[in-house]
């Protein structure tokens, strides 16, 4: 029998994806943005994006991400583009963190796709 997830709290998951943007902060991931789409689509409650200078640095950044969510108890349902570095989706279904190359953030350019959700850009304290 699968193992059944607990439910997440709404804040815990405002949490987690201000946590993710930290995490990509920690790999110099450059205009990081979460967009905020609870109110727009029932796919999930934020998008986290991220772009990302080089196919080691978007590994880097993944990675991070992966398993500093993992020992937090979120583990990926689902990863996709891990293999191109061109554009990284991790879905913890109330968050879908996206790591783009540059020309690929260009092409697909979430934000306007989604410029009804609350979009936060994140910038580092330092």
């Amino acid at each position: 029998m699968p193992k059944k997830q607990k439910k997440t709290k709404p804040l815990e998951i405002v949490r987690h994806a201000h946590k993710i943007s930290e995490l990509m902060l920690g790999k110099k991931a450059l205009d990081i943005k979460i967009i905020d789409v609870r109110k727009i689509t029932t796919l999930t409650d934020f998008f986290v994006i991220c772009t990302s200078e080089s196919g080691p640095q978007t590994r880097a950044i993944t990675d991070h991400i992966h398993e500093q969510m993992k020992k937090d108890g979120m583990k990926a349902w689902h990863i996709e583009g891990y293999e191109n570095l061109e554009w990284v989706l991790l879905d913890y279904v109330n968050i879908v963190v996206h790591v783009f190359s540059r020309e690929s953030r260009d092409y697909y350019d979430l934000e306007r796709l989604w410029a009804d959700g609350h979009i936060s850009q994140v910038h580092d304290e330092k």
